[in-house]
C-alpha cells in the first residue's frame, strides 16, 4: 500500500518515522532556461540539446532534455520532501525509456521500497513520468537522519 506526503513540517522525515510505501512527488516544467542552466552546470552541450537544426534530423526530431536533468527532478523530492532535510545520495541506478521535450512536465515520484534500521539507509524507487508515460525508473540508495537536531537557542 502507498501513502502519498507531503514535506515534513520540520523539514525532513527521520528514520523512525518512514515506512514502506511512503510516497512523494513534484511536478517540474522542462523549459528552455532549464535547459540552458543544467548544460552550464553541467558542461553537457550536446546538440542534441542545445541545436533544433541538429536535433531536428535526428531520430527524435527535434530537441530533447538531458536525461540526467530530467533524473535530477527525483533528487529535488529525495532533498526537499521524502525523506527530506538531511538525507544524502548513496547511490542510484537510473534506466531512460523515452525522451522528455522542451514544455514537457515531468512528474518526479519516489516511494520508499525498503529500509534497513540498523544502518540507516533506504532504497527509493524513483519514477518519472510525463503525462501517463514512464520517461524513467531506478532505484537510490539513501542515508536518513536517525534524529533531529535540537533547535539552536
Amino acid at each position: 500500500m502507498t501513502q502519498t506526503v507531503g514535506a515534513h513540517p520540520s523539514g525532513g522525515y527521520i528514520l523512525d518515522e518512514l515506512f514502506v510505501g511512503m510516497t512523494a512527488e513534484k511536478a517540474v516544467e522542462v523549459t528552455e532556461a532549464r535547459i540552458q542552466q543544467f548544460a552550464e552546470a553541467s558542461d553537457d552541450f550536446n546538440p542534441l540539446h542545445m541545436d533544433e537544426a541538429f536535433a531536428s534530423k535526428t531520430a527524435y526530431r527535434g530537441r530533447i532534455a538531458h536525461g540526467l536533468l530530467s533524473a535530477s527532478f527525483g533528487s529535488a523530492v529525495v532533498g526537499m520532501i521524502l525523506p527530506g532535510a538531511g538525507s544524502i545520495f548513496l547511490g542510484q541506478n537510473t534506466a531512460f525509456h523515452r525522451p522528455v521535450k522542451i514544455g514537457d512536465t515531468v512528474i518526479a515520484r519516489v516511494t520508499v521500497a525498503s529500509i534497513d534500521a540498523e544502518s540507516a539507509r533506504v532504497v527509493l524507487r524513483c519514477e518519472g513520468l510525463v503525462g501517463d508515460q514512464l520517461v524513467l525508473d531506478g532505484e537510490a540508495s539513501v542515508r536518513v537522519p536517525r534524529r533531529r537536531r535540537p533547535a539552536k537557542g
